[in-house]
């Protein structure tokens, strides 16, 4: 009996509903269910007050200096995550008559909410039948003995307050940071009958090895007495029309609950569960006695998922596991879809991008992910709703202890017959002193109870033996949390030789990493317009008004266009580090979508809504995220002419069957003309990383011009490539009418104004704080962002310039960041502009984060007296013999200065250039 539509309706803000007896009252309110209430206009207007279920870094946001300009307490936009149109957290009260049937007397009778947000307790004509808080599963309430036949009263309170348990504040299943801790009921909302002996639970146990399937099923007999049952059993494949053979087994029930198992035979071999080929079965367990039956439906795959220290294994096959996270961001409605089309609408954005394994961090879908999952053939991490990190802390005796054993129980019971389900953690990133030992046990035991799935002890942390698979950020990421400028990417010269061997010495279980990635890309304001329903980025709006202020709104698209494309390289440099580690398990990426909470964490190539943004395409993301990828070890990118690029070439391949006799080939070409190409020669490709195809040889001829190459590696379809530089060797020549400084002495200041050129070089530490000097500058994005990370360094999202300027004429360039701008970025300060005249446009900028949007420079240009000053903030004079790019940098600076171009026409005075330097 479907109870959708319009229910009674109302807010116990004060907490009486209880004393006074709401559940026997007539309210009067009215929404529609399944619905929340925000989407119902139920709840409070947004306000300073406002009270929010995840943690805030600063709650006096806005007195902060970045915010505060832009900041109305009559319109509140709040800057960390993305804002609901109300809100409410506490209890409110859901009413509904029903007419229950004269056919349904003697029947048992199940009241069945899908997914509650979060604790319900059920009255039904005034009696109260229960309360049940999971957040991962159906609430299940049997009603029987409460309902009569024609009209009863079912009442439900629902509380979306964190009390006794809690769950931890930034647990993405209850946290405003993602799906807006909302107070409602969605999916199935019904009634539903069944004869006095019924089937409580079916669980399926797929065994290959015997073309078997091992059913166990507890049978509730509500009679008072034994009952003698047969139950037909049938499996089929779901994409076939063949009828399968039906088998028969009899029991004797007694009165209660009884476990009862079945051994179901196939007879012709089982097609076996992949990404390749999602095979699902339905099984069919019909049960029938002389005055009732039941019948039941399960899909379920046949696949055995592995693991050992070589790897992790699928029917016996090695697999990679290319992941995301689902963090239950889902604008439009704040909570996450109970319908198949939802989420195949994510689960082919995850595949288009190559990949093929998604994480739930800290929560647990409804069971229609799960059955898409099944049929597109993706692989699930499943977390047991909580991220018990904060107040919360695990292994200390508090009520979560025991609530992530229930919700365990609660998510395999529910779920645990699908195939795509195949790996478990309690949670992510636990907290508590006594949290290892707990997790010892919770694994211990989940270990013994069901070999379905792999089990860990949490994602990020403890790497302990017990675990079946690591999920942890150790030496597997070439940015960790802290790391800042130290990291591999910002502090290495480009290579791309090195792998995670040291991260994965001395484990037995296989590794995957945690989190990788967290590159930012400036916001799309143009996404402002998508959020139709019930969240709203107010957060992009306060940040585009920001970027009006500092008088570069017309900037908006290329910073987003040119920081996007620095994203995609840093996560290209990410996942083929991972590919390249030998018996590696695979990646989990923080995030292919943008995560909108925790200070806004624009990290994705997609956007919230898992669509593209416009700087990278699913094909092109594929190249170095696929099932099959070529790899180049480089050991750097950088070249003089006359040298000699040694390229490793291997794969990393697992794909659905291993590569006979394939040639692989390859390219270095200029501007689309190949300048060098041959093959590796025939051979056979296994499974694994770090396959190794053979060598690129190739000596960079002088032509006496500075070049951008690509080297290019193909495998039949699959293709990947790497740029590399190659500048002339030649010194550098400074013109007679140019000087070149790093300070401005009396003599240079009266150079100028008297009509010479200038080129000021100043580099890292040479820029006073407040000009620049304190702008964090790398050469990555932003990672996460600085708003949740105390502000960690890098604070800049690449460069932007116009790759035509003739003062780049002989440092190719496109107009965004590419690895030939390492040095530059790792030997500089920023420039700030904002105290200056908005028509001093710079000739590369810097861009800055969102959240300052300041007005900032790396190289730019101007009139002082009659002189001209071409400042940069790159060191374009010390160690030059081992910075190449630099030297090439200067060169192109110095023939443009030296020209008739170079003619500035927006002025400095004296006191504002000395104000530039530290």
């Amino acid at each position: 009996m479907d109870l959708s539509g319009e229910w009674q309706f109302k807010i116990d803000s004060l907490d009486v509903g209880i004393t006074e007896e709401w559940y026997s009252q007539n309210l009067t309110e009215r929404v529609t269910l399944p619905g929340s209430m925000v989407e119902n206009d139920k709840g409070f207007d947004i306000a300073m007050e406002t009270e929010w279920t995840g943690g805030v870094q600063n709650p006096e946001w806005f007195n902060d200096p970045n915010y505060a300009p832009y900041h109305d307490s009559e319109n509140v936009r709040f800057p960390f995550w993305l804002q609901p149109l109300k809100k409410y957290t506490g209890a409110a009260w859901y009413q509904k008559k029903v007419s229950i049937p004269e056919d349904w007397k003697g029947k048992n009778i199940f009241l069945n909410l899908e997914r509650p947000h979060w604790e319900s307790t059920v009255w039904i004509n005034g009696e109260k039948v229960g309360m049940q808080n999971s957040l991962a599963t159906p609430h299940e309430f049997d009603v029987t003995s409460f309902l009569n036949t024609g009209e009863n009263l079912i009442s439900i309170c629902i509380d979306n307050r964190t009390k006794d348990l809690d769950v931890g504040e930034n647990s993405h299943s209850i946290s405003d940071h993602t799906q807006s801790n909302w107070n409602g009921i969605v999916g199935d909302i019904s009634l539903q009958s069944a004869d006095k002996i019924h089937f409580k639970d079916i669980q399926v146990f797929p065994r290959t090895e015997s073309n078997s399937v091992e059913i166990k099923a507890v049978v509730n007999n509500t009679s008072s007495e034994k009952i003698n049952i047969s139950v037909e059993v049938e499996a089929k494949l779901k994409k076939s029309d063949s009828t399968a053979e039906k088998q028969q087994f009899d029991f004797s029930i007694p009165t209660g609950e009884s476990s009862i198992s079945m051994e179901y035979l196939l007879d012709d071999d089982v097609l076996t569960w992949d990404e390749f080929n999602p095979n699902v079965y339905t099984l069919s367990v019909e049960m029938a006695y002389d005055a009732g039956k039941d019948q039941q439906s399960v899909d379920f795959g046949f696949r055995d998922f592995t693991a050992n220290t070589s790897g992790l294994s699928i029917n016996g096959r090695p697999i990679f596991l290319r992941g995301t996270l689902e963090c239950a961001i889902f604008p439009l409605t704040g909570y996450p879809p109970t319908d198949v089309s939802g989420w195949e609408k994510v689960f082919t954005a995850v595949q288009a991008h190559g990949l093929n394994h998604v994480r739930f961090h800290s929560w647990c879908p409804p069971k229609a992910a799960f059955v898409a999952a099944d049929e597109m053939g993706v692989y699930l991490q499943i977390e047991c709703s909580s991220w018990p990190n904060q107040s919360t802390k695990l292994g200390s005796g508090l009520p979560i202890d025991q609530y992530i054993y229930d919700e365990s129980e609660r998510i395999v019971k529910s779920y645990g017959n699908h195939p795509s389900f195949v790996m478990m953690a309690s949670g992510n990133e636990p907290g508590g002193p006594g949290h290892v030992e707990y997790l010892k046990t919770f694994l211990n035991d989940w270990k013994k109870k069901d070999d379905r799935r792999l089990y860990t002890s949490a994602s990020g942390w403890p790497v302990i033996d017990e675990n079946e698979f690591h999920v942890t950020h150790n030496k597997v990421r070439i940015q960790g949390w802290g790391e800042e400028l130290n990291s591999i990417i910002n502090s290495q010269a480009p290579r791309s030789d090195y792998d995670w061997s040291d991260g994965t010495a001395n484990l037995q279980s296989p590794v995957v990493s945690h989190e990788i990635g967290q590159w930012c890309v400036y916001p799309n304001f143009k996404e402002i317009e998508k959020y139709t329903g019930v969240l709203k980025a107010k957060n992009f709006e306060l940040f585009e008004e920001s970027l009006n202020a500092h008088h570069m709104g017309h900037l908006a698209d290329s910073f987003l266009l040119a920081s996007g494309k620095l994203q995609a390289l840093c996560y290209k440099a990410d996942i083929e580090a991972a590919l390249r580690t030998p018996n590696f398990g695979g990646f989990q990426l923080l995030d292919l979508h943008d995560f909108p909470g925790q200070g806004t964490a624009l990290v994705g190539v997609l956007d919230p809504f898992w669509e593209e943004k416009g700087y990278i395409t699913p094909e092109e993301y594929r190249r170095f995220c696929n099932s099959t990828v070529p790899l180049a070890r480089l050991d750097k990118r950088i070249f003089r002419e006359g040298e000699t690029l040694t390229a490793n070439i291997e794969v990393a391949h697992f794909g659905e069957s291993e590569l006979k006799g394939v040639n692989p080939q390859w390219k270095i070409y200029e501007n689309e003309t190949a300048i060098a190409e041959g093959t590796l020669g025939q051979q056979d490709i296994p499974f694994g990383n770090a396959i190794k195809l053979g060598k690129v040889v190739h000596q960079f001829q002088t032509e006496d011009k500075p070049r951008k190459l690509t080297l290019e590696v193909s495998i039949n379809e699959y293709e990947n490539s790497w740029d590399v530089w190659v500048y002339p060797a030649s010194e550098v020549t400074v013109p007679q009418s140019i000087r070149v400084v790093e300070t401005l002495d009396q003599s240079t200041i009266k150079f100028l104004e008297d009509g010479g050129k200038v080129l000021l070089s100043l580099g890292k530490g040479k820029v006073a704080p407040d000009m620049g000097g304190n702008v964090g500058v790398g050469f990555s994005s932003i990672f996460w962002n600085t708003a949740w990370t105390n502000g960690q360094k890098p604070h800049t999202l690449g460069i932007l310039c116009d790759p035509d300027h003739p003062a780049l004429t002989e440092f190719p360039t496109e107009y965004h960041s590419n690895w030939q701008w390492w040095d530059a970025m790792s030997h500089s300060d920023a420039i700030q502009l904002d105290s200056f005249t908005p028509e001093l446009r710079p000739v590369v900028r810097i861009i800055d984060d969102w959240v300052s949007n300041r007005r900032l420079a790396l190289l730019l240009e101007a009139k002082v007296g009659k002189g001209s000053i071409f400042i940069s903030g790159v060191d374009l004079v010390n160690n030059l013999d081992n910075r190449i790019e630099a030297t090439q940098l200067k060169k192109s600076i110095l023939n443009y200065m030296a020209g008739d171009h170079f003619d500035p026409t927006v002025g400095l005075s004296v006191t504002q250039l000395n104000s530039i330097i530290k």
